[in-house]
């Protein structure tokens, strides 16, 4: 999926790095550098850093915040670093960039901890038909625990969700199919979507369940620093 914004943002000169606040710069520099180690040794990096299932042979705990950082393929990182700049950017320069770090890995922390207990409640249900023989819940737990799971994706959908909270009635327009919104309706629609395919396995190698992790807390933690009066950071980073 693919989409722009209608935005007054008018930084320019000093190039395109230049025009990225600091936080959201640095990410997207991280994120490159690393899909590019990825590219020399993808077996190195996705059995080191992509996040996999506590039970696998090879789960690390810094998995948690590292598999943020990798991606599976050109497409999946052109897409989050597109939609990171594009909306990041804005979200930064309103909250400031230390609470935008903060939000950034809050919500990709909230998508490893629904995709996570999806993937225990699912382990739960093959064990159960495991124990009484059944050699596709062995298959299912041994897919569980073997298969990584890599992506900015659920801090990004946190990202687009605080930007929709921030500017609710802003347009968007998708690229495909050309259809445009308001910011509030969009991201309504890409949660429920997200929703529907998780539940019914429609789409599968995509952790929907990520995704709406990374939503879920996004709003959760606009709310709070609203309810407290302290979303807009006064020592904002530019």
């Amino acid at each position: 999926m693919s989409y722009y914004y209608y935005g007054n943002d008018n930084n320019s000169g000093g190039g395109f790095l230049s025009n990225i606040p600091k936080v959201t710069r640095n990410l997207l520099i991280i994120n490159v550098i690393i899909f590019v180690f990825t590219l020399v040794n993808r077996h190195l990096m996705t059995s080191t850093f992509a996040l996999f299932y506590p039970s696998s042979p090879y789960f690390h705990w810094w998995q948690v915040i590292t598999h943020m950082f990798m991606h599976g393929g050109f497409w999946h990182i052109l897409f989050n670093m597109y939609t990171l700049v594009i909306f990041g950017s804005v979200v930064e320069r309103i909250i400031g960039g230390k609470k935008f770090l903060v939000f950034y890995f809050i919500c990709g922390l909230g998508a490893v901890g629904l995709h996570l207990g999806t993937q225990h409640l699912q382990m739960l249900s093959y064990m159960e038909a495991a124990a009484e023989g059944s050699a596709s819940a062995f298959a299912a737990i041994n897919q569980i625990r073997l298969t990584p799971t890599v992506g900015a994706s659920g801090a990004i959908y946190g990202v687009l969700i605080g930007y929709a909270m921030l500017f609710p009635e802003s347009r968007m327009t998708l690229l495909f199919p050309p259809v445009t919104l308001s910011a509030k309706w969009m991201v309504a629609i890409f949660a429920a979507i997200e929703l529907l395919t998780g539940i019914s396995g429609w789409v599968d190698g995509v952790a929907h369940f990520a995704h709406l992790g990374g939503m879920l807390l996004g709003w959760l933690l606009i709310l709070f620093w609203r309810r407290r009066h302290i979303l807009f950071d006064k020592d904002r980073l530019f």
